[in-house]
């Protein structure tokens, strides 16, 4: 072997593991002041609308946001042929599959396209909300309708290349990495359910094949539906989410922002959200992002599908 091919290859491997323990440590410390700056909040909170950049290139249907350094990530289903209700239910489904393609687009700041990964396979192809573990994006890409099936994957952001890590029996969103338990969790369609699995020291699930009803626990909050979820340490995740309201011919959307502890699936802190668009869109709709300032927090949402606007609200805690 050559001596210095060895040598180079072991300075980045090491370079690649210190990169990943400061990313590591950055976001618990990030999480950490996301956490307690975000029990502060209350509907008397001000939010402030502090940018609002457009995305030059077509969203489809977002889902799902992190941002990673100056890079923004989101997932998308692109619907090619809308799904059909079924008259009455077949083989436990209440529509078609329809068809389509995931994406996981990264863009920068100003909204330029600069990579798209295409994720799913089939009638697999709706990702869902997104987390990022300070090393790899994980993202869930299921059918486009509930009680269906899903892929689970972890995304190189720097390659943007996808490895898939199991499948499973149900349609999962809203993923998180719980990097203190080595642990997963996601949401069922209009998270109904949490979902738990065990990962062992190479990142493998080892109990993927246990059936879905001994993993799952009954989500106990209902105001709203969690689209995209966030670990931020300590067993806790923060998720966004709207639910649709309708009093005759009136139909009314909110959005809200929850903070949920993994182990109970009890909510520590809830915020409904009363930010639109101009359009009435919660801004809460399916990806946000969340970060600390010097006085309290910023937030990220892009809840327009298609022809998308990136909007940035700040607001104080101290």
């Amino acid at each position: 072997m050559n001596h210095r091919s060895s040598t180079a290859r072991g300075f980045i491997s090491l370079a690649i593991s210190l990169l990943t323990f400061f990313s590591t440590t950055i976001a618990s410390a990030q999480g950490r002041l996301i956490r307690e700056r975000f029990q502060q909040l209350t509907r008397a909170s001000e939010w402030r609308l502090v940018a609002s950049q457009p995305v030059h290139f077509n969203t489809h249907h977002p889902q799902g946001m992190v941002k990673i350094g100056e890079h923004f990530y989101v997932s998308s289903v692109e619907v090619t042929e809308r799904t059909t209700r079924f008259a009455t239910p077949q083989n436990g489904f209440d529509r078609d599959a329809g068809a389509g393609v995931g994406h996981l687009f990264k863009f920068d700041g100003k909204g330029n396209l600069l990579a798209d990964l295409k994720l799913g396979e089939g009638t697999m192809y709706h990702p869902g909300g997104i987390d990022y573990d300070g090393k790899f994006i994980w993202v869930s890409v299921a059918e486009y309708r509930p009680n269906s099936r899903s892929i689970v994957y972890r995304v190189d952001p720097a390659m943007m290349k996808a490895t898939e890590v199991f499948r499973f029996n149900d349609h999962l969103g809203g993923i998180v990495h719980n990097t203190d338990h080595h642990t997963l969790h996601a949401v069922s369609w209009g998270s109904r359910w949490f979902y738990r699995w065990t990962l062992d020291v190479k990142g493998r699930v080892t109990n993927a094949a246990t059936p879905p009803e001994k993993l799952r626990q009954r989500n106990p909050s209902f105001y709203i539906d969690y689209q995209d979820c966030k670990y931020l340490g300590r067993g806790e995740m923060l998720c966004g989410g709207l639910s649709n309201y309708q009093r005759g011919s009136t139909r009314f959307s909110l959005g809200g922002l929850e903070l949920i502890d993994l182990a109970s699936g009890r909510v520590l802190h809830q915020l409904p959200l009363e930010l639109w668009t101009e359009s009435g869109l919660p801004m809460s709709q399916n990806p946000f992002w969340m970060e600390p300032t010097e006085r309290g927090l910023r937030a990220y949402f892009l809840p327009e599908d298609q022809t998308s606007t990136l909007y940035v609200f700040e607001v104080n805690t101290k």
